[in-house]
């Protein structure tokens, strides 16, 4: 009689570009023994970079005997370089060979918190796009009044132009990850623009905002700003130069208003009091705005998971982000986005 127990599927093999971001190597391979520690069950991770710097890294951590694999990479590439060239003139920088994994099966996602542009050309050259993306974009986060405390953004950096058609896939790409995020049917998805009317924004705009409205979206229409933040939106359309702009705000905003906070409290007791009395809630707060919380940026429509972490990730937000791919990987993400472009456009490519 056969057996009826299911099996449990196998732990997800992240690729973690060791030498990636401000903080490399102590912060990645910090937040990696964190994530090895605390995510054995669902992920198995794999530093890459230099195998004598990661080892002896390992080794001052207290880590030396571990067993987290090492694949080693002659090169790195910095955060000042131009990402693009610097991919192709680099090809055994860490970031290369650990995108080289990932599209050879040995992987099944990777994470960097290095050169973002190096990170999307990367990922686009050597794991390639799924079929019918004609460009892929990075998704964020963005706190929010709504059901699910979260928007999300996309593009918010992959692509500074785009075409009509772009943001329309963005619409799909989105509507995917946010179900796959929040397990929700019906995202609302809109298109930031200027103005709630359809005669609003550029001609791009306009096109795009006809391509969504007849897609099979829950498409809302064109939101401006306020509706992330007050809840009217779950996936928020626009370009990368847009998108990119506002989260960086967004970035900044918690610690701009504590500064100010404490400036005006200055040396009155009472006000002091105060802020001691909201500690707590002024604490749940900042976890809300943390980045770190979820660690990175997914590039969707790649054909692999691929994870793009803030420059400054700390060790938290690296374990976040290693979790969160292993996840995303684990939850059919690109599954779930074939799908979805196999019904909307039948498998083929539109426009261009």
């Amino acid at each position: 009689m056969a057996s009826t127990a299911q099996t449990e599927p196998r732990r997800a093999r992240i690729a973690i570009d060791g030498m990636g971001g401000d903080n490399a190597p102590a912060a990645i391979v910090e937040g990696t023994l964190l994530a090895a520690d605390r995510h054995s069950d669902v992920i198995e991770p794999i530093l890459v970079g230099d195998e004598p710097v990661l080892r002896a890294e390992l080794a001052r951590q207290g880590a030396g005997g571990r067993g987290i694999r090492i694949v080693h990479a002659e090169q790195q590439i910095d955060m000042g370089e131009a990402g693009a060239d610097a991919f192709r003139k680099k090809r055994d920088s860490s970031l290369s060979v650990a995108t080289r994994l990932v599209r050879d099966g040995e992987a099944d996602g990777l994470f960097s918190a290095g050169n973002t542009g190096a990170m999307v050309a990367a990922s686009l050259l050597t794991i390639g796009r799924l079929k019918g993306v004609n460009r892929p974009a990075l998704a964020t986060p963005i706190p929010s009044s709504g059901e699910h405390a979260w928007a999300i953004v996309l593009d918010v950096g992959a692509s500074a132009e785009v075409k009509p058609i772009n943001l329309y896939q963005y619409g799909i790409l989105g509507d995917a990850y946010f179900r796959i995020l929040f397990n929700t049917p019906h995202p609302k998805v809109g298109l930031l623009n200027i103005g709630e009317e359809t005669s609003k924004g550029s001609d791009s705009a306009r096109e795009a905002h006809k391509l969504l409205a007849d897609s099979h979206l829950n498409f809302v229409g064109n939101v401006e700003g306020a509706d992330i933040l007050w809840g009217g939106v779950d996936v928020v359309v626009t370009d990368g130069f847009t998108g990119n702009v506002m989260l960086k705000f967004a970035e900044s905003i918690w610690s701009w208003t504590t500064g100010l906070a404490r400036k005006e409290v200055g040396d009155h007791l009472l006000a002091k009091l105060g802020m001691l009395l909201l500690r707590p809630s002024l604490h749940r707060v900042k976890t809300r705005m943390d980045y770190s919380e979820y660690g990175g940026a997914p590039l969707l429509g790649v054909d692999g998971i691929a994870m793009v972490g803030h420059g400054r990730s700390n060790p938290k937000a690296v374990c976040n982000a290693i979790r969160f791919t292993g996840e995303l990987h684990r939850k059919g993400l690109n599954q779930e986005i074939s799908r979805d472009l196999q019904r909307e456009q039948g498998g083929k490519v539109v426009g261009s």
